[in-house]
């Protein structure tokens, strides 16, 4: 049975009334205590933590909506624009390692209430703000608030990873990151039905629909999701991460799908408008079909972790990391000969192989450390479940870390699309830069993982 701090069952129901429920004891590889106990406690906190990332997301990306209600009464250039997505996106990035540690430091119900709550910021300063007249410097502050989104995912990442026996963290967590993903196509489809209706010159409409849901997620936790005590100490686990050679390459491989999917996600309706400008006139027209691949991309993201947890992740990395250079390819060449029909198609094989890539690479965070923990000599004289506990304690802290590198990659993204416009006109340089990148990610994916002298790393 599930134990929380304090014995005394008055004492206990007071506790948790204000607020401050902890799970001390919480095994979920025991088979018997998962089934009777652990399931269905589980299930509640993904289920909430879903929520809360979710609009995290969304609020993370409200810049990529926004540029397009920026018309020529506000006077900024592309170029500007793609700053104005990158700086949520470096910020969001940043956030993710502190995130990580506020899980062990205030709980990850805790955690969720107050980044939940921290939400209300950059949605309050674009109401109070966004107007034309408004300068470039003033947007430049404001965008930097919405990087508050981009951390909630490492906190929500970290925390449900604790949760979930080793059989079934890659479908937790690809389930996690997915509804989380999703608050990008979610976001674009309310800036869509924003400008169909009250058109562009009201993007102050988006956050008055965001302002009441932050509040309800804020709720939702507060009522009911719990703290796990096992989750303490990250940052002392995240400077043992950091001495692991493969803590890098996990961060690598996440900038190549992560770092694609929310710098493409952040990017693609004002790509549309710089690349195909005779056929997306409008804004409106190019909202139009901005969600799509972010959508297909947050879909298929569980099916990354299920597959990976079927036939271990650096196999599907490997090949999905194949699949991300031919996609590129593909957007290059339709770039080229101007085909906007191929360059939609090259695109949403990059969301959906991103989307695969994210949950595939975050199975095998918990795959490198229970591996390493099978042959390390630290654990000589360890039982089985301290082990465990340490494997947990090292994959939610690599999460974090991970995450927060990853989410880079989307500046990365976003710089290589201005540079690549403002140098040759057109986005042929980035195409160029994310093939070379999804090689290396392949050839170092086989490299350390897959080739025969990989050792126990051939079980990741």
């Amino acid at each position: 049975m599930t134990t929380v701090r304090n014995a005394d069952p008055t004492l206990e129901d007071h506790h948790r009334k204000i607020g401050g429920r902890w799970i001390d004891d919480w095994r979920p590889e025991d088979v018997d205590f998962w089934n009777s106990t652990g399931k269905p406690i589980a299930r509640r906190n993904l289920i909430f933590s879903v929520v809360s990332e979710h609009i995290g997301f969304s609020v993370w990306s409200l810049w990529s909506v926004l540029v397009l209600f920026l018309g020529k009464d506000y006077g900024f250039d592309p170029a500007q624009k793609f700053l104005l997505t990158a700086l949520p996106t470096l910020v969001g990035s940043v956030l993710r390692i502190p995130y990580t540690f506020a899980v062990g430091k205030f709980g990850g119900r805790n955690w969720t209430i107050v980044s939940a709550l921290l939400l209300l910021i950059p949605c309050v300063l674009i109401a109070i703000f966004l107007e034309p007249g408004v300068s470039f410097g003033t947007l430049m502050v404001i965008s930097l608030f919405a990087g508050v989104g981009g951390g909630n995912f490492a906190s929500s990442m970290t925390n449900i990873n604790a949760y979930y026996p080793l059989r079934l963290k890659g479908w937790a967590l690809g389930v996690n990151a997915g509804g989380g993903n999703l608050g990008v196509p979610v976001v674009q489809l309310v800036g869509l039905l924003v400008l169909a209706t009250v058109g562009a010159t009201h993007p102050r409409a988006m956050v008055a629909i965001y302002l009441p849901l932050i509040v309800l997620a804020a709720l939702g936790a507060f009522l009911t999701m719990d703290n796990l005590t096992q989750n303490s100490n990250a940052k002392g686990a995240i400077r043992e991460v950091t001495r692991h050679p493969e803590t890098w390459v996990i961060s690598l491989l996440y900038i190549g799908t992560f770092g694609s999917f929310i710098g493409f996600g952040f990017a693609f309706g004002q790509v549309l408008l710089v690349q195909f400008p005779s056929q997306f006139p409008m804004p409106l027209k190019a909202a139009a079909l901005t969600w799509l691949g972010p959508l297909l991309g947050s879909l298929v993201r569980p099916l990354g972790g299920a597959l990976a947890d079927r036939y271990r992740g650096s196999v599907v990395t490997f090949w999905n990391f194949v699949v991300m250079a031919l996609g590129a390819a593909v957007v290059l060449l339709a770039s080229q000969q101007n085909s906007l029909p191929l360059f939609l198609v090259g695109f949403v094989v990059l969301f959906v192989s991103s989307g695969i890539g994210n949950g595939s690479v975050y199975k095998m965070i918990p795959a490198i450390f229970t591996a390493k923990a099978l042959t390390s000599t630290e654990q000589a004289g360890v039982d089985g479940g301290e082990a465990a506990r340490l494997a947990t304690k090292r994959s939610g802290a690599l999460i974090g870390l991970a995450g927060a590198i990853g989410a880079f990659g989307g500046v990365l993204v976003n710089l290589a699309f201005r540079q690549s416009f403002l140098s040759l006109g057109n986005g042929d340089g980035a195409y160029v830069t994310f093939i070379a990148c999804y090689a290396l990610c392949f050839a170092v994916t086989w490299a350390v993982f897959l080739r025969p002298r990989a050792g126990r790393l051939n079980l990741v």
